[in-house]
């Protein structure tokens, strides 16, 4: 079992940062060797943080572009590993943020989750609801009418109603603020009779 002196620990040290200094340099063969140096210990660390393989390989592939592409900012080279391992983690944070937790469930659970609770009351309210719009609706100005259609039933894009009101794009979202106005005025008054 060999163990290491202070002499070989601090021939590595002045390895590792003769390498760090030619990568910064341009030295892409350079670069190539610290890849190989830390390639697993990158991979753990995202391994580690993630839980997953695949993400982890995406992962530790991403850090080494990245490490790459910054290396020249860094000002301390004996420090390289841990810079590459705040690396790691900082993209592993990222990664989760994005993706978001992963839940798993059994098929019970879901079908308990998704059932549909709708009871006759909800039912019955949702169509009064349907209909208050609906006569809300027919009070409106025929211009007003025609624009809440348009955009929430019949769901065109602001860009298709400027052309078929032939009118620029500014003018329709000011019609809608508008009208929506109008017909919650609507809605009101049926409200209070």
């Amino acid at each position: 079992m060999s163990t290491l002196t202070e002499d070989d620990v601090s021939l590595e040290q002045a390895a590792l940062v003769a390498r760090v200094r030619a990568a910064q340099s341009g030295d892409r063969e350079a670069f190539g060797e610290l890849v190989e140096q830390f390639e697993r210990s990158v991979f753990a660390t995202a391994l580690r943080r993630l839980h997953d393989r695949g993400e982890a390989q995406e992962l530790a592939q991403e850090v080494f572009v990245q490490a790459l592409r910054k290396i020249g900012q860094l000002r301390q080279p004996e420090c390289f590993g841990g810079w590459l391992r705040s690396i790691t983690n900082r993209l592993a944070i990222n990664r989760q943020v994005r993706r978001g937790p992963v839940v798993s469930a059994d098929r019970e659970v879901l079908d308990a989750v998704c059932l549909d609770h709708q009871t006759p009351l909800a039912n019955a309210l949702a169509d009064e609801r349907r209909q208050q719009v609906r006569a809300g609706l027919r009070r409106l100005g025929p211009l007003d009418r025609k624009t809440l259609v348009a955009f929430y039933v019949k769901g065109h894009s602001l860009i298709e109603m400027s052309t078929e009101f032939d009118s620029p794009v500014g003018t329709i979202k000011r019609r809608l603020h508008v009208a929506r106005k109008r017909l919650a005025r609507e809605l009101e008054e049926l409200a209070v009779v």
